[in-house]
Order: structure tokens, then C-alpha cells, then sequence
């Protein structure tokens, strides 16, 4: 017998041996109708969890027994969720692909710096839904320490709001209330580590020694040195090194990120349970999307850079195949700021439906600070495929700081040093670059190497707040257009577009963390500033530059959501003979759009023979300026223009 069919076999005959026994236990619960109904999905996934749960655990010898308990968690919290929630389980099974819908618009906020607090969030929903929001990320609500605590990513508690923010009945009524208004909650899920000052780390401090066993732990150095010959630090500055020492229990703690981060130990088949329960509690509270924090670190071996590691791929796989059972409305966002290449390895149905496109972000700035479409082309037209059940999150920026994550192969086959430029873009939109219209602030900076991340609003890196010191209409223009070309490539090259509340207002880098000991030091607050509302009570006076922003992003987002071509639709890059111009098609059915967008501060022009070349026939719309087009004629591209070129079906491929 071969080992996938001894798999097989001993699925079956697990969940035929626990079945019985779950359902004495918990039929009575429950509808006779509903229960078979959930038991035709774990049927359709057990298997799959069962695979991968035996890769991780297998060898164990009380494998079964936690094998038990898995099921047991997921049995449940389906009992504990909400009906309501139930059929939207239903809803998304009859349209599993309901994220690639070309009315999907997303925002991220933190919920204090935006409305103050869940309770008053409510009534900014209106304000979402006017921009045409359908997606909304609120950063981490969750208890986490007071001072040191990572802006909400070091978790106390997965079942505490952080009690300024308000309660967990509030988070699950602004869930409700979002998705009556058609906007789907998605929040962090913090899982490769928790805060020292959680629960089961208390626990541990005390010297409970099963609680110690959720973490990392070592009582000599010997295996974290042998660990950190070939891991490399997060934060440097901050401690070299991954490890703590924490003098209580005379113990070496793992410690990826911060010192008061505690990773979790996933070989403890004990801890992979104890959070999928946290998960699935999440998913009963209306969550429709979880992004998955820092999914590249959460196994360890020896030998190894601990990154990437085939074990992380199947705790993800493991939580997914548990979701499909439990929750199947929930979907998985992957966060991984890893090699492009890496990126893509979580991509998958059966893993992240969804993911960053951090090679994206970066990919545009670079083309604003040179002009040059070349790498964003060559590494796009390369990376942007995924699996036809996917979709990217796209993003110009978000809460965190911008990295040169392009990869040096790409900059290498055209003659770029990889180094070298990307010291160019850090000194560019950092603003020592002489010319640069770009105000960022450097993050992590490596005195040494020159190596550093950006910090900055879209609106300050794209030229506004130089602009307005200058009290430069000129360049005032030019800064509100890179803004709404950027901005306009995410609402059109396929995916997600997710949209940093307070750049579709213009809002500038906020200086004053620096006055704050907890945020001093660090830039990324820079671009984290509370939500002007006086700013965005401007946004319907088309003469005002916040209205002039929000109009545009408006104008752009309604037109995504008006043409079917944006809509489960592949992405096709195409050379558009100008190297200014970055190009692509979309097509659904029976229509196709010719995307064009101009990074360059100079109108452009693509020659009519090339347009004939693309398969432009005869005449077609731009429905962004709502200008008719002949393709016998050359075309000229204002400077920063995006173009969105609609044709009858004989007239544009």
C-alpha cells in the first residue's frame, strides 16, 4: 500500500471512529438538517486536514488524541456561530469567488485614529460607502499592552477588544452593520507570536512548564546560537539576534520582532489548536477576511533562515481546510514582505485566496521616481499570474513602511544594480535627492550600507506637501495627478485595490509623533495620522484640493465598478513602445479595456502603428476623460494620465 493510500485509509477510518461518538455529544445541540449539512463539509475537507495535520503532528505519539480535539474546536464554534453568519457561509459557497468581484473597493484605518472608537465608527459608514468602499481593514483593535506593544501587533488577548476601542459585542455589531452597507470586515490575525503579557505567557513566567511549551524557550544558548548562525534580525537595533533572555524563569525566549513578542511554538500541536479556536472565535464575530501576520516565520529549524519554511505552508493549508468546515465565508490574506518568488507561494485556494502585492507597491514608486516603466513592466508581466481562485491586495502604501522588494534578478537583466538603485530610491523619496518632489521620512535606516525603508503619506511622497510650501499651483497639479495615477492602476490592473484612508483627502506627514516618547524614533507615525474631518468636509468643493483628490478617487472607483472588464478578469502586460507608458489588457467576456498609464511629468505619445499592433481597430472611448479615439491616428498621453480604453467587441482586440 502506498502511503497516500494508507493516508486515505486512515482519514476515513479516523473520522469514522470519531464521528459517532462527537455526534452523541453534540446532535442534541442542534438542527437534524443543519448537523448534516455540516457534515457534508467536513466530509469534503477532513481529508485534507487530516493529510496535513499528519505531516505536522503524525509522529507524535498522542497524534490522535489532538486529532480529536482539532475537531472537537471546530464543531464547536460552528455551533456557537450566529445564524446569520451561517448563510452567509451558504451565500459564498454558491459563489466562492464573490473577492474577485469588480465591486470590490477596499480602505484601511485604525479605528482611534479615524472615528475614536468602535461605537463611533458606526456612523462613518456612510462616509465608506459615499467613496464606494466595499472592503474595510481596521488595524488591530485587539488588548495589547500599554507603551511598548507594535501598534496593536504585540496581542494580549484574542478575546478583548483593547478597551479604549470598546468591546467585543460592539466589534461584532459594527461587523453586522458594515455588512448590511456591503462592506466586508477584515482584521489581523496575529498568530507567529503574542505578547509577553498574554495569558499563556503569564503562565509561563510562573514557570508552568505546559505553558511554556506554547513558546520557544531555551534554558542554555546552544540552540539559539546554533539558530542564529544562519538567521539574520528583524530589528536589529533594537537587540541583535532573535532571543530574550527573561531572568524570572532563566530561559532564552524566542523573539522574531520585539523583545515583549513571544513566538509561538507550532511543533506543540497543543498551540496549533489553542489558536484555531482564537481564529474561529474571530470568524463568529463577523469577520469576513483575516490577514495572516507575518506568515513566513512561523516554524524553526535548525540550519535554516527560519523563513519560508514547508511548515508554515501547512499550518496556513490546515487553518484554511478548518475554515472551509467551520466558517466558509472567511477568507485567508496572506502577509508576507518576502522575494517576490516567495510571495507567491501562498497564494492558493487552499491556502491565502488573498495576498499583498508588495512587489506592486514597490514596483510604482519605482516607475514615479524614474520615469522609466521597464522593471514595473518585466516584473509584472512575470509575477502578476496566480491561481484562477485568487486575487491580489493592491496597495500604494498601508500602515507600515515602503521596502524595495523587487527582485535583483529583474534589475540585473536591465543593467541596473540592484543596490545601487535601490540607495537611489531611498534617497529619492526621502527628499536628499536633488529634484525629488518627494517628502518621506527613512525607517530602519543602516548607517553602514545606506540600506533603509520609506515613511510618508501618498500624498507627501507624491509631491503635495513640497508643492504647497512652495505655494507652486504647478506643482500642486502634478502632485494631485501622480496621486490619482497611482491610485488609478489599483482600481484597474486586476485584484483588490485597497485605499489608506486619508490619502483619498490629501493628508500630509504628521511630525508631531516625534513629541510622543512612545513614538519617537519611529517614522512609520509620520503617515499614521488622526483623520482630518474638517479636511474631508472639503471633499465636494471641486476647487479644493481635498475635493479635487476625493472626486477624482471617486470618479475612478465608480468606473471600476461599472465596467464588467474589471471583473474576474486576467491581467495581460503589454508594451506599449513607450517606456513611460506602463500598459495592460483586461478582459471579461465580450469586453476588453487597453489600460495606459503615464508616469512621466511630459505628455507621451504612442505611435498609430503601434496601436493597430496592440489590435486597436477603428474608433474606441476613454472613459475616464470621455474622449472618442481613432486608431489611426497617433496617441498622445497627457503628463501622469491614465487612460482606460473601451472599444466595441470589433474594435479593440
Amino acid at each position: 500500500m502506498s502511503k497516500a493510500d494508507w493516508l486515505n485509509r486512515e482519514s476515513a477510518l479516523s473520522l469514522a471512529r470519531l464521528l459517532p461518538r462527537l455526534e452523541k455529544r453534540y446532535l442534541p445541540r442542534t438542527d437534524e438538517a443543519e448537523w448534516q449539512a455540516f457534515l457534508a463539509r467536513v466530509n469534503r475537507h477532513f481529508p485534507r486536514l487530516f493529510l496535513l495535520l499528519h505531516r505536522l503532528y503524525g509522529q507524535q505519539y498522542d497524534f490522535f488524541y489532538h486529532l480529536e480535539g482539532v475537531l472537537t474546536t471546530a464543531i464547536e464554534m460552528w455551533l456557537a456561530r450566529p445564524d446569520e453568519l451561517k448563510a452567509l457561509d451558504a451565500a459564498r459557497e454558491a459563489d466562492p469567488l464573490w473577492f474577485q468581484s469588480h465591486r470590490m473597493v477596499g480602505a484601511m484605518c485604525y479605528v482611534d485614529l479615524f472615528a475614536g472608537d468602535l461605537e463611533k465608527f458606526r456612523a462613518c459608514i456612510p462616509y465608506l460607502s459615499e467613496l464606494g468602499i466595499t472592503y474595510l481593514h481596521l488595524m488591530p483593535v485587539f488588548k495589547s499592552p500599554e507603551g511598548d506593544n507594535d501598534g496593536g501587533y504585540a496581542v494580549s488577548s484574542y478575546r478583548e477588544v483593547d478597551p479604549r476601542l470598546g468591546t467585543m459585542d460592539e466589534l461584532a455589531l459594527l461587523a453586522a452593520e458594515l455588512r448590511h452597507h456591503g462592506i466586508s470586515l477584515v482584521l489581523d490575525f496575529v498568530f507567529n507570536h503574542t505578547s509577553d503579557e498574554h495569558t499563556w505567557a503569564r503562565k509561563a513566567l510562573t514557570g508552568d512548564t505546559d505553558h511554556q511549551a506554547y513558546y520557544r524557550m531555551y534554558s542554555d544558548r546552544e540552540l539559539p546560537d546554533a539558530f542564529e548562525k544562519t538567521i539574520k534580525a528583524v530589528f536589529p537595533d533594537e537587540h541583535p539576534g532573535c532571543f530574550t533572555y527573561r531572568n524570572r524563569i532563566r530561559k532564552w525566549v524566542w523573539t522574531t520582532f520585539h523583545n515583549y513578542q513571544w513566538d509561538l511554538n507550532y511543533e506543540n500541536p497543543v498551540v496549533f489548536n489553542a489558536m484555531a479556536e482564537e481564529m474561529l472565535l474571530l470568524a463568529n464575530q463577523g469577520v469576513e477576511v483575516l490577514r495572516l501576520d507575518a506568515v513566513a516565520f512561523l516554524w524553526k529549524r535548525v540550519g535554516t533562515s527560519c523563513e519560508n519554511l514547508p511548515e508554515a505552508h501547512w499550518i496556513i493549508q490546515a487553518f484554511n481546510a478548518l475554515v472551509q468546515i467551520v466558517a466558509p465565508a472567511l477568507v485567508f490574506k496572506s502577509e508576507a514582505i518576502v522575494h517576490p518568488d516567495e510571495v507567491m507561494k501562498y497564494i492558493d485556494e487552499h491556502e491565502c485566496p488573498l495576498s499583498y502585492n508588495p512587489q506592486l507597491m514597490a514596483l510604482l514608486w519605482n516607475a514615479l521616481a524614474t520615469r522609466d516603466v521597464s522593471l514595473l513592466r518585466q516584473a509584472i508581466a512575470r509575477r502578476f499570474d496566480i491561481p484562477p481562485g485568487c486575487a491580489w491586495i493592491n496597495y500604494i502604501r498601508c500602515h507600515d513602511d515602503i521596502g524595495w522588494v523587487f527582485s535583483d534578478d529583474d534589475t540585473l537583466e536591465l543593467n541596473i544594480n540592484p543596490q545601487d538603485h535601490r540607495r537611489f530610491l531611498s534617497a529619492f523619496y526621502s527628499g536628499s535627492f536633488k529634484g525629488s518632489f518627494a517628502r518621506g521620512l527613512p525607517f530602519q535606516e543602516d548607517p553602514v550600507t545606506g540600506d533603509m525603508r520609506i515613511s510618508g503619506t501618498t500624498a507627501s511622497l507624491t509631491g503635495l506637501e513640497v508643492a504647497l510650501e512652495q505655494d507652486d499651483q504647478e506643482k500642486t497639479d502634478l502632485a494631485i495627478s501622480r496621486i490619482l495615477l497611482l491610485h488609478g492602476v489599483l482600481m484597474t490592473i486586476g485584484g483588490i485595490p485597497l485605499v489608506y484612508l486619508g490619502d483619498e483627502i490629501g493628508m500630509l506627514n504628521d511630525y508631531s509623533y516625534g513629541n510622543n516618547a512612545e513614538k519617537e524614533g519611529d517614522t512609520r507615525w509620520a503617515h499614521r495620522p488622526a483623520f482630518d474631518w474638517e479636511r474631508a468636509s472639503l471633499r465636494r468643493d471641486q476647487n479644493s484640493i481635498p475635493g479635487r483628490i476625493f472626486r477624482g478617487l471617486q470618479r475612478l472607483i465608480q468606473i471600476r465598478q461599472q465596467t464588467l472588464a474589471f471583473t474576474r478578469a486576467e491581467t495581460e502586460i503589454i508594451d506599449s513602445g513607450n517606456d513611460q507608458i506602463f500598459g495592460y489588457f483586461r478582459q471579461h467576456e465580450d469586453q476588453s479595456v487597453l489600460v495606459l498609464a503615464n508616469f512621466s511629468e511630459h505628455e507621451q505619445i504612442i505611435a498609430a502603428k503601434r496601436l493597430r499592433l496592440l489590435g486597436l481597430r477603428k474608433t474606441f472611448t476613454d472613459i475616464v476623460a470621455g474622449k472618442t479615439i481613432t486608431a489611426t491616428q497617433q496617441l498622445v498621453v497627457e503628463p501622469y494620465q491614465l487612460m482606460v480604453l473601451l472599444g466595441s467587441p470589433s474594435g479593440l482586440r
